[in-house]
């Protein structure tokens, strides 16, 4: 009976860590550039009470006789898959359609990644996160420097290509090459908040090169990528966690009510 117990305690964690993850994707479902998570899980120990044997010609085998100790929570999933795209007309929003991730650099010269390309122009003419002020690099991991007063517009190509109308009206000229990072397992990314990434054992170091060489996606200027969870998925998802976590306080119950009654039984 004791078993039961901690067979259901395992199954209210692992169906709380469940609800966590839904709970996560679906508040970040207007979140840019956001990858959605998935929970798998595994059994966990279990109790031999006998083991198999092997037949005879006069006698059949046995089965190995167990008895399972409940569920774990085996890892998280980072869902990779394109977002939708919505266009907001600034030429400075870039989302990348198809494989790669933005590189960038903190004050320290850290790298980190991500498929958020809300950018601008700050004071010092670098092009950078405006929420968190890293600079965005180009193919060479070099920072990219706009001068706004010499064009009279800017565009970004679909291989990455940052064209400039100069002011003067003479013509355009190619002020950088934005790049995109690809890495040898993409789901080893750890999660960084702020819509960053950092690279981990797991995912493999990063390879920079422009967009659309060696199968890195195209560029959008004026769009952004959406998040990419499913809104009828996670909803579908938060019932499945919810009855998991009722079930299992029902062994609970139950469990209690058998002790309950093996008590009961010198009255």
């Amino acid at each position: 009976m004791l078993r039961a117990f901690g067979s259901a305690v395992s199954g209210l964690r692992s169906q709380q860590a469940f609800m966590d993850i839904v709970a996560n994707n679906i508040s970040n479902v207007s979140t840019t550039g956001f990858k959605a998570q998935r929970a798998r899980f595994s059994d966990m120990l279990y109790q031999t009470l006998s083991g198999g044997s092997a037949g005879s010609a006069n006698a059949g085998g046995t089965d190995p006789n167990q008895i399972g100790l409940g569920v774990q929570l085996a890892g998280t999933d980072n869902i990779m898959g394109q977002g939708a795209l919505t266009a907001t007309g600034n030429p400075l929003d870039v989302a990348v359609e198809g494989n790669g991730f933005f590189e960038m650099k903190d004050a320290s010269g850290n790298k980190f990644y991500t498929r958020d390309g809300a950018f601008a122009i700050d004071a010092n003419k670098h092009l950078v996160n405006p929420s968190t002020g890293m600079l965005v690099q180009d193919k060479g991991e070099a920072n990219i420097t706009i001068d706004l007063t010499l064009y009279s517009s800017i565009s970004i190509q679909p291989d990455g290509t940052i064209v400039g109308t100069k002011a003067d009206g003479s013509g355009t000229t190619n002020i950088a090459q934005l790049g995109l990072a690809t890495f040898p397992n993409q789901q080893g990314l750890v999660r960084d908040g702020d819509n960053l990434w950092t690279q981990s054992a797991a995912s493999g170091a990063a390879t920079v090169d422009a967009p659309q060489a060696n199968g890195r996606g195209n560029l959008r200027s004026g769009v952004l990528e959406s998040s990419n969870a499913d809104l009828a998925q996670e909803f579908s998802n938060m019932i499945i966690a919810q009855r998991g976590f009722e079930a299992n306080t029902k062994v609970i119950t139950a469990a209690d009510e058998i002790l309950q009654s093996l008590v009961n039984i010198i009255h």
